[in-house]
């Protein structure tokens, strides 16, 4: 029987009716409905991939049992997410604290022990400096003790001389007097008159000054070094020395 036989495009059976709501809430996939007359005059229907993709409107419900699950689904993930984060952050800001910490500490450490050396440094030389002073022999203040305290110090700055010799110039030229002044030669006459134990003139005494004695012409230590360092710049030793200088 021919397909367009009058009739037969009139009413789906309840078959029919059935099989395309169940088509129609398919909400996934697109599905094609062809009408087919089958033999006897029947009409039946068979569902078919459509030639052409036709896109199905998926519509979201909130309220919906899914939506809330997936909702909850993503709220939990995220959480997990962003506690992760903030642990891997508390914990770099722990490491760099710890790193700054252990920075100052050893810093700390480093300038106490700075300190501890500097201070243990001048409290050797606080005890080296007592211990030569404990050792500096006592001289006693009359000529036999200027000489012998002069010879002390000449000895430490390498300058030559000996008792005899120093005696000797002494008594010459100021007979042990250590304010002696000679106020009638040629340098009186220009005005640097020569004074003290070994009768030296003032630029005499400053040039050869030893840091250490006093910077006096009629100190008698001070004098006698001085006048010893200029005689060995001079001649050698105050020993050579056996008449004016």
């Amino acid at each position: 029987m021919s397909a367009n036989t009058p009739g037969h495009s009139r009413g789906l059976k309840k078959t029919h009716k059935a099989a395309i709501a169940g088509v129609a809430t398919l909400s996934a996939a697109a599905l094609g409905l062809s009408l087919v007359q089958g033999n006897g005059g029947s009409t039946e229907t068979e569902p078919q991939a459509l030639a052409h993709t036709q896109q199905v409107a998926w519509s979201y419900d909130a309220g919906s049992p899914q939506a809330k699950a997936l909702a909850a689904s993503l709220d939990q993930q995220t959480s997990a997410f962003t506690l992760k984060a903030k642990q891997e952050a508390d914990l770099k800001a722990k490491a760099a604290a710890k790193a700054k910490a252990d920075a100052a500490a050893k810093a700390k450490a480093a300038a106490a022990a700075k300190a501890k050396a500097e201070a243990k440094k001048r409290a050797a030389a606080k005890a080296a400096a007592s211990r030569a002073a404990a050792r500096k022999p006592v001289f006693a203040n009359n000529l036999d003790g200027w000489i012998r305290e002069a010879l002390f110090i000449m000895d430490k700055h390498n300058i030559p001389g000996t008792y005899n010799g120093i005696y000797k110039n002494v008594m010459r030229e100021s007979s042990g007097n250590p304010y002696a002044i000679n106020n009638w030669d040629i340098n009186a006459i220009n005005g640097v008159p020569s004074k003290g134990l070994l009768q030296v003139i003032y630029p005499t005494f400053k040039a050869y000054h030893i840091p250490g004695t006093k910077f006096d012409q009629y100190d008698p230590v001070a004098n006698i070094v001085a006048a010893c360092n200029y005689a060995a710049d001079r001649y050698g030793t105050i020993d050579n020395v056996n008449s004016a200088y």
